[in-house]
């Protein structure tokens, strides 16, 4: 068995699928691993420390050995070409956004396990980059909007006078979401914040945040544990109780996604327009449409006086331990295709790995994301 960690080429990626630390635990398994010169650099691991926990620097993009690849984003074509036939993929690789670059790692003959579809399982936790990584773009959020704030963000009693906390808005309680609330709680702010799913408001409270509920509001929690897509009449009446606090808000950050559909929209140019000059709004839906009407992906503009920030790919931005989290992610996943004696043992009856199953045999064989393509490409 060896397992290959190539360089990512995205422009602006910096993590990496394998750090020194789980390259160990896989040696010591008896697992041989490759990695790609300079595969760690920009999340500070040298090319030494990965030779030091025992694995082979490469030079090839994709040695022909190699019978799984790990990797952080979805390949590119180039990429995908260089897999060998019947090798194991283990990556992101957001099939609903590009069905195209799915089916051609398919064609290769390659088997596809797509980290983005890990199942929201207590026994998945370990695996769960999703949340990993959500994680680190929670916590980098609120650091961003207080750096670009016109105000400090705790209660300050000075011989000068007071300062009053800032006020912060949290759209969406999941992942990011809380640890937006924590985060922006630890720097002092004042924190509200909306979701659309019942079991939220414990969480929000629990971190000694206020929940703005919603009146009339039904769980929209599906059996997955993610938020389903809610119904226009709901986002309307979410939106018209959340204005009044954002209208007051200092920070506001937005984290409501719906997997394999739009952002919802949540902050219209208006309620922009309502904000006081000076404000901060930071949108973690920029990549999948935004949930700020005015937010533009990958720049932070100035619009009405707020500061929208659209930055991509948060996670990349905190190299090294959004490394060290996608690592373990990516570790517990391959225990799970170990035989223990340095093999591959894909059991596909177990319900992880069935469930993060992309493709195999030359098709697209997850049903979910089959569905949604469908869905996706049905005529209006």
């Amino acid at each position: 068995m060896q397992v290959f960690i190539p360089t990512e080429i995205l422009p602006g990626e910096t993590r990496v699928a394998a750090t020194p630390e789980t390259v160990a635990r896989l040696v010591k398994r008896g697992v041989k691993v490759a990695v790609q010169a300079g595969a760690g650099a920009r999340a500070y691991f040298g090319d030494e420390a990965y030779q030091a926990a025992g694995a082979e620097i490469v030079d090839a993009p994709a040695p022909d050995a190699a019978a799984l690849v790990a990797r952080v984003q979805p390949p590119s074509d180039e990429e995908t070409d260089a897999l060998a036939e019947g090798s194991v993929l283990v990556s992101h690789v957001f099939a609903t956004a590009d069905r195209a670059r799915a089916e051609r790692i398919a064609a290769r003959g390659v088997t596809t396990f797509a980290m983005e579809l890990i199942p929201r399982t207590s026994r998945a936790q370990t695996m769960d980059a999703l949340s990993s990584q959500a994680t680190v773009a929670g916590y980098k959020a609120v650091i961003l909007a207080a750096e670009r704030l016109d105000k400090l963000c705790p209660l300050l009693m000075t011989a000068a006078g007071t300062v009053k906390p800032a006020r912060a808005v949290v759209f969406g309680a999941g992942v990011a979401g809380l640890q937006a609330i924590a985060t922006a709680r630890r720097l002092g702010c004042v924190v509200e914040a909306t979701d659309i799913r019942a079991a939220a408001k414990e969480q929000v409270e629990s971190l000694g945040a206020r929940f703005i509920d919603v009146p009339g509001a039904e769980d929209m929690e599906d059996e997955r544990g993610y938020a389903r897509e809610a119904d226009e009449e709901f986002l309307r009446r979410q939106r018209e109780e959340v204005a009044r606090r954002v209208e007051g808000a200092d920070i506001v950050i937005t984290t409501a996604q719906i997997p394999g559909r739009p952002a919802p929209l949540l902050v219209s140019e208006e309620l922009v327009r309502s904000m006081r000059a000076g404000s901060v709004i930071v949108d973690l839906a920029v990549e999948s449409g935004g949930n700020c009407e005015l937010s533009v992906p990958g720049e932070t503009v100035e619009r009405h006086g707020v500061w929208i920030v659209g930055q991509r790919n948060l996670p990349a931005s905190v190299p090294r331990d959004a490394s060290l989290l996608y690592a373990k992610n990516v570790l517990a996943l391959l225990g799970l295709m170990y035989d223990g004696e340095g093999a591959f043992s894909l059991d596909l009856t177990d319900d992880v790995l069935a469930g993060c199953l992309l493709t195999r045999d030359g098709e697209i064989v997850h049903a979910p994301t089959l569905e949604q393509l469908a869905v996706a490409e049905a005529p209006a």
